[in-house]
């Protein structure tokens, strides 16, 4: 019992890193294209897991955790360019909740093909968190031209980061650094190449200090969310995890004083409520 509490509780730390780290990332978009972000938030993040796993003394990771790495660099890559994508489009409102739901609903179905059936309280906390994802990560007014035209990508970008959360959690190294590291790695690489695909260049990261805070920030979400999934059900840790978008919403209302729709604080209650619900 006291194991899945420690679960819990870093999962939801999962969520609040990555949420202030998907803040910090918006904050730099400002001043550089979205691609270039990614792709310094992802350098920044393998430099700071290589150095964690060098002063933790990690050995080599095993061959099988070498391939779960690299999978979940591939598709969490991947997941991010659909996204990126897809939002620039136009249809955020449509694009973001699909990625945020999509994205938990992967690993719920992983875990119950796995893990088996959640008690009966774990699986209202699915439902009411999935519904407090989506609401909280959805933004007013969308066309239905748009909604065809980003809905697959949405989804396909969804598939993608509940994919990358699956593989991270079978990482079975003790020190997580080193397989987080070859991760992160992978996704620099895709990051970059796509940018030269692009002829954009790799922008300076003393340029961009709030990149490199996002950067950390991400590499420590990875970190506890890996953990997460050690300590309670692979389902629980990514449902957790994946409410970062009601942290990213109440430092922007917090900080930057962005207005907050009377659905998006809905979905913050129901996040909170849906936190209540899977302690059971």
């Amino acid at each position: 019992m006291q194991a899945a509490w420690i679960g819990l509780g870093l999962g939801l730390a999962s969520a609040i890193v990555w949420g202030t780290g998907d803040f910090a990332g918006g904050l730099a978009t400002r001043r550089a294209r979205p691609f270039q972000v990614v792709a310094l938030v992802s350098l920044v993040g393998f430099l700071s897991l290589l150095l964690l796993s060098g002063l933790s003394g990690a050995s080599v990771p095993a061959a099988s955790d070498w391939g779960w790495a690299i999978g979940a660099g591939v598709a969490g890559a991947i997941g991010v360019t659909a996204l990126y994508r897809g939002l620039a489009l136009g249809a955020a409102a449509i694009v973001a909740p699909t990625v945020a739901v999509v994205g938990a609903a992967v690993p719920v179905a992983v875990g119950v093909l796995l893990q088996g059936l959640p008690s009966l309280g774990q699986g209202a906390g699915f439902v009411c968190g999935s519904l407090g994802i989506w609401l909280v990560s959805a933004s007013p007014g969308v066309q239905q031209g748009e909604r065809r035209r980003s809905l697959g990508l949405a989804i396909g970008s969804g598939i993608c980061v509940g994919a990358f959360l699956v593989l991270l959690a079978q990482v079975k190294d003790p020190n997580v650094f080193a397989p987080l590291a070859i991760a992160k790695a992978t996704g620099t690489l895709v990051a970059v190449l796509a940018l030269l695909s692009m002829r954009i260049t790799l922008p300076s990261p003393h340029s961009h200090p709030v990149a490199i805070l996002a950067g950390v920030l991400d590499a420590g979400g990875n970190v506890l969310f890996v953990l997460s999934s050690r300590f309670t059900r692979l389902d629980i840790a990514a449902v957790l995890s994946a409410m970062a978008p009601a942290m990213t919403v109440v430092l922007s209302a917090a900080i930057l004083h962005e207005a907050i729709s009377r659905w998006q604080v809905v979905g913050v209650v129901l996040c909170l409520g849906a936190i209540g619900l899977l302690t059971l």
